[in-house]
C-alpha cells in the first residue's frame, strides 16, 4: 500500500515575488518527505498581468528553486508561463526534480478577466497520471463547477484543486470541493489563497466526505489511506471501479 501525507497550503500571495518563493520553500521544508502538497493558484506571483514579462520568466526561475528542496515530496502548483507568445495558466506537478504532468486552465474566469489575457488550456491536457501507483488529477479553481470535468477525472485516488477562490462565493467552494470528493469517492486536496479577498477555505476531504479545513492554519495535512477509498467505492457502489 502506498504511503502519502497529503498536504493542502494556505498563504497570502504578495506582489513581492521573492518573499513568495521563500515562503513556499520554508513551508514545503515543514512537511514529511512522502508529501503530496497543492499550493493555491498562481501563489508566486499573483495574477499580476501589468508585469506578464516579468511573471513568467521569475516562475521559470521559481520551479529550479523549488526543485532543490522538494526531495522526494510532490509539489502541485500553478504557474503563468508563455508559450509561442500566448500566456497560459499552468497547472505542473513537480517530482524528482523534473515536471512529470502538466495542464493549462480550461475554463477560465471571466469576472475575473482570465479571458483577456490567458489562452485556455487543452481539454484533452485534463487526465489522470500516476505518481508511485496513484492516479491523480487536476482541477484548477473555476473548472470545479464544471461537471464534464468531474466525470473526466472518474477514477482518480485524488484530486488537486489549487485555487484563488473569491470570499464572496466561499460557500460555493466549500460544497463544490466537499462534492467533488464524494461524487468521485476519492480524496481531494483543496489550496486557496489566504489573500483578504479569498476564501481561505484550503483542507482535504476524503472519499466518505469527512473534511479538514486549514481553518487559519498555512499547512493541514491527511494521511492517504487505499482502504478508505476502496471501502467508499464498495459501500456506495456507483460505477466507480476500484484498482
Amino acid at each position: 500500500m502506498t504511503s502519502k501525507t497529503l498536504i493542502s497550503l494556505c498563504f497570502e500571495t504578495t506582489q513581492n515575488y521573492e518573499q513568495n518563493l521563500e515562503i513556499l520553500i520554508q513551508l514545503i521544508s515543514n512537511t514529511p518527505q512522502d508529501s503530496i502538497i497543492v499550493a493555491p493558484e498562481v501563489c508566486l506571483t499573483g495574477f499580476d498581468y501589468e508585469n506578464i514579462l516579468r511573471a513568467t520568466e521569475f516562475s521559470k526561475r521559481a520551479r529550479n528553486a523549488l526543485f532543490k528542496v522538494l526531495g522526494s515530496r510532490v509539489l502541485v502548483i500553478t504557474l503563468m508561463e508563455m508559450k509561442n507568445d500566448k500566456l497560459y495558466n499552468v497547472a505542473q506537478v513537480l517530482y524528482q526534480k523534473k515536471v512529470i504532468h502538466t495542464q493549462g486552465k480550461h475554463h477560465l474566469f471571466k469576472l475575473g478577466d482570465e479571458h483577456k489575457f490567458f489562452t485556455p488550456g487543452a481539454l484533452e491536457d485534463i487526465v489522470l497520471f500516476e505518481i508511485d501507483g496513484l492516479k491523480i488529477g487536476i482541477i484548477i479553481c473555476f473548472e470545479l463547477r464544471f461537471k464534464e470535468l468531474h466525470k473526466r477525472l472518474e477514477g482518480a485516488d485524488i484530486i488537486a484543486l489549487p485555487s484563488m477562490w473569491g470570499k464572496p462565493r466561499s460557500a460555493h467552494f466549500k460544497t463544490l470541493s466537499s462534492a467533488l470528493a464524494l461524487i468521485n469517492q476519492c480524496y481531494v486536496v483543496a489550496a486557496d489563497s489566504a489573500n483578504e479577498d479569498m476564501t481561505a477555505l484550503s483542507g482535504i476531504i476524503s472519499p466518505s466526505g469527512e473534511e479538514i479545513r486549514n481553518n487559519g492554519l498555512e499547512i493541514a495535512t491527511m494521511a492517504y489511506n487505499e482502504k478508505e477509498i476502496k471501502l467508499a467505492r464498495r459501500y456506495l457502489d456507483i460505477g466507480i471501479q476500484n484498482r
